[in-house]
């Protein structure tokens, strides 16, 4: 146990264990090797692997450590560390060998180690000291997504400790900057352990919701994402004396700008993707929202029942772009006139709609005046969707089964953002995977405070990955 922190286990875990593994398959993961995944987790949540404290490369160096001892040769581990503003990130793979004949490419299984910082003053437990209570975990990182490199790494220890040897190489990669740049990401992409991998399957895209009696809702299979794209727009003027108004104001500027933004509608497009997420949420709402998106999906124009899905931006933001202002910086003095105002406006483009040089063009169009300036804020990451191929499918939906017998796998785009898109954007097919069921809204917390993880859920992931590695590692994926 890492030193920082030493807490006591509590009866619980066991007691939770042992009324929940069951599942409608042979579970495969004995109760043992579940509760070493868990005590994984919470070692793992020790680390504070926020940006600026850099503890990324001391989780690196227990996992490493932890990898050596289970009988992975250093060949088989590799380390790459990036220099992120005077802080070192590392990004990890390991591989777990295929058989020497074998003519396969190999598949990626992906996490990140790193994680949004947590205040523990918001928390009702201290966010980097794993808390057993009432059949959950809590903890930083207990959802997003140290609990997808807690079991991915326990089925590569239980895979090697079992003797197994697949038909191809297995590869984890985890990133070590996953939610600020991306960069240990890139790094991975070019080792070729994994650049000329098959397909990739993301834990941190996968999973579904579920009652609290543990009833399957929905369960989706992330095969897509939005482009993330960030605008300045910025004004100036000369400014002068508060007493004394001129007709230009850069703040008055801004805020019209802002309202053009506001009602610039982008119209509704639909993807294979999308288009079953559509149905899928029709079948499943029924009234007004199914209406509505059945409509659209025999005329994407119709303007009522557009106006009816935007009261829904939970399932509106799946139909079209979106842009909103986040941020805003204006003045210098309450008794001066600005001299110049800046708005940040976020955006999530569908792909494969002209992407962020089309949605410059338009969002200048809509503004329509030349002291309002706008300008990209960073890198966008354009990729395109992944193919929804029957093999792959299949093999996502058997694992689901193991635990939710008759749930449909839902393919899906997310409006959010995960590293899912750098591989897509180099050419490998990427697919969320997991089968963590949730109750939702109540235990979706990634990025805020109390993050929990149902400890039942995160028993049956352990049968769910020992079969997605087994069968990946087949071949007959190819």
């Amino acid at each position: 146990m890492h030193l920082r922190y030493r807490f006591m286990r509590t009866t619980l875990c066991v007691a939770v264990l042992l009324l929940t593994i069951s599942s409608p398959g042979a579970a495969a993961v004995s109760q043992q090797k579940k509760l070493e995944a868990q005590t994984l987790l919470e070692e793992l949540i020790t680390y504070r692997t926020a940006k600026g404290y850099g503890q990324v490369p001391d989780m690196v160096d227990y996992l490493e450590d932890k990898l050596l001892k289970a009988g992975f040769s250093r060949q088989d581990i590799v380390r790459l560390p990036v220099e992120v503003e005077d802080e070192t990130v590392v990004g990890l793979i390991v591989r777990l060998a295929g058989k020497d004949d074998a003519d396969l490419k190999p598949v990626a299984f992906l996490a990140h180690m790193d994680v949004v910082d947590a205040l523990p003053k918001n928390w009702q437990t201290n966010p980097f000291i794993p808390t057993v209570k009432d059949g959950y975990l809590y903890g930083r990182g207990a959802q997003d997504n140290k609990f997808g490199v807690a079991l991915l790494v326990s089925t590569f220890i239980n895979l090697k400790a079992s003797g197994y040897v697949p038909e191809r190489d297995l590869i984890l990669a985890f990133s070590g900057d996953e939610e600020t740049g991306m960069l240990t990401t890139r790094q991975i992409l070019n080792h070729p352990f994994v650049s000329d991998a098959a397909f990739a399957l993301n834990s941190d895209a996968g999973g579904g919701t579920i009652t609290r009696e543990g009833t399957p809702v929905a369960f989706s299979m992330q095969a897509a994402e939005k482009i993330f794209a960030t605008f300045i727009l910025s004004t100036s003027n000369p400014g002068g004396h508060s007493s004394v108004p001129q007709p230009e104001n850069a703040i008055y500027e801004l805020a019209q700008a802002l309202l053009e933004i506001k009602n610039l509608a982008f119209p509704v497009t639909f993807n294979e993707i999308t288009r079953s997420m559509a149905h899928s949420v029709a079948d499943r709402e029924g009234g007004e929202i199914a209406k509505a998106l059945r409509t659209l999906l025999e005329n994407s124009n119709d303007n009522d029942a557009i106006n009816v899905i935007r009261q829904y931006p939970q399932y509106a933001n799946m139909l079209w772009t979106t842009c909103v202002a986040t941020m805003l910086e204006a003045g210098h003095a309450e008794n001066a006139l600005p001299q110049n105002a800046e708005a940040t406006v976020n955006c999530r483009i569908l792909p494969d709609t002209g992407g962020v040089d089309h949605l410059l063009e338009k969002m200048e169009e809509a503004v329509g005046s030349s002291s309002v300036q706008i300008t990209q804020h960073g890198e966008s990451v354009e990729s395109p969707a992944s193919p929804l191929r029957d093999d792959i499918v299949e093999m996502l939906q058997q694992g689901v089964a193991l635990n939710y017998a008759g749930v449909t796998l839902q393919p899906t785009m997310s409006s959010g953002g995960t590293e899912g898109r750098e591989y897509r954007r180099v050419g490998i097919p990427t697919y969320g995977a997991g089968s963590l069921g949730l109750v939702r809204p109540d235990d979706s917390r990634a990025h805020g405070p109390n993050e929990r993880i149902p400890l039942a859920s995160f028993y049956k992931e352990m049968d769910y990955w020992d079969y997605i590695m087994r069968r990946a590692g087949r071949g007959d994926i190819k």
